[in-house]
């Protein structure tokens, strides 16, 4: 985690609290067993991407891979076609391809101050902040 090793960044809680108040979340589409923020969760074994997200309110804090349009893609096909809200939490690369086409005048856009201090798998590690600023998007 934290380096080119991994992708998956841990969401902190009160990060997620603070949303979850605001939209109830439903589901975590691209979780673990030990870090899901809701009831309702796959992980990369059920690979969510695969599943439909009709009706949810998703909380959506992918790998932060090449796949990352992937996962921005679903969320606006989600909520245009399946009736999804869709809240992510990802780095604010506004020069991707992603960005223009499924985020740019699309999308709410929440550009977070300062770093996150994502939540680390490692038990000696418990926060550390990203080399990258970051932003939540809104599909609603």
């Amino acid at each position: 985690m934290f380096s080119s090793a991994s992708n998956e960044w841990g969401t902190p809680q009160e990060l997620f609290d603070k949303l979850d108040k605001e939209f109830y979340f439903t589901l975590d589409p691209c979780s673990t067993d030990e870090n899901h923020k809701c009831k309702k969760y796959f992980t990369l074994k059920d690979d969510g991407l695969s599943k439909s997200w009709n009706n949810e309110v998703v909380f959506v804090n992918p790998p932060y891979g090449r796949d990352i349009g992937k996962w921005v893609e679903k969320c606006y096909n989600e909520s245009d076609r399946n009736g999804a809200t869709c809240v992510m939490l990802i780095p604010a690369r506004t020069d991707t391809k992603y960005f223009h086409k499924y985020i740019y005048h699309k999308a709410e856009i929440r550009f977070i101050e300062g770093r996150v201090k994502f939540v680390s798998s490692d038990p000696n590690k418990k926060m550390q902040s990203a080399p990258f600023p970051s932003m939540i998007v809104v599909y609603n």
